[in-house]
């Protein structure tokens, strides 16, 4: 059973998280919070954990490593595809102004606002719905963030992004790449791919053969 400093010590400092505000991040939120009951003795393992019906919390590391990529800065505001249980977007909420997760599955999306309401933050707004169009009504974002892989990137969240900001997707269905784009310009990007992963494919119309840009 691994403790909330051994999470820290060992899976995150040791493994180049080096970032303070990450840090922090990780160490306020408490993992447990957002962990079925029957698993809290193992909340702090570097692992995913299940929390029913085959959907699973991210690993610590993958969770403090895209934010520490992202670069997340305290006036910004973030667009997060997929809120799961809601930990990442607990995490990304100690690091940015203002969250807005949307959830595609239903009882997940419940669970989230259970778990997050647990936690007190009040700088999360989510919602259920098919995050591929985005959410129009809080854009333009300086980031969005996917934790779920589609093909490619969805040319409405491209188009919610200020130039300047950043999309940080896995990307692909069987051989997925964590890639970061960058938006140069109106309709320009350019593209960093950082390291292998394994992410759920993402579902709804981006499932469906939606129209997508590169």
């Amino acid at each position: 059973m691994s403790s909330k400093q051994d999470m820290m010590e060992q899976q995150l400092k040791a493994r180049g998280i080096s970032d303070a505000g990450v840090l922090k991040a990780m160490e306020t939120v408490d993992r447990q919070l957002f962990v079925p009951e029957d698993k809290l003795d193992k909340a702090y393992e570097d692992r995913p954990l299940p929390i029913g019906k085959n959907q699973t919390i991210s690993q610590p590391y993958i969770v403090a490593y895209m934010a520490q990529q992202l670069g997340l800065k305290k006036d910004e505001n973030i667009l997060e595809v997929g809120t799961g249980c809601g930990y990442n977007a607990a995490v990304l909420s100690q690091l940015a102004h203002h969250v807005y997760s949307v959830e595609i599955i239903e009882w997940l999306a419940q669970l989230a606002r259970e778990n997050l309401a647990k936690t007190g933050y009040v700088n999360i707004t989510t919602k259920h719905g098919d995050a591929y169009a985005g959410w129009k009504e809080f854009s333009p974002f300086d980031a969005i963030i996917l934790t779920a892989a589609p093909p490619s990137i969805p040319k409405p969240l491209k188009d919610q992004l200020k130039t300047g900001g950043r999309i940080m997707a896995p990307v692909g269905r069987l051989d997925q790449k964590l890639v970061m784009l960058y938006k140069t310009g109106e309709n320009e990007f350019e593209e960093k791919q950082l390291l292998p992963v394994r992410f759920v494919p993402m579902t709804g119309r981006a499932d469906k053969g939606g129209s997508y840009g590169r």
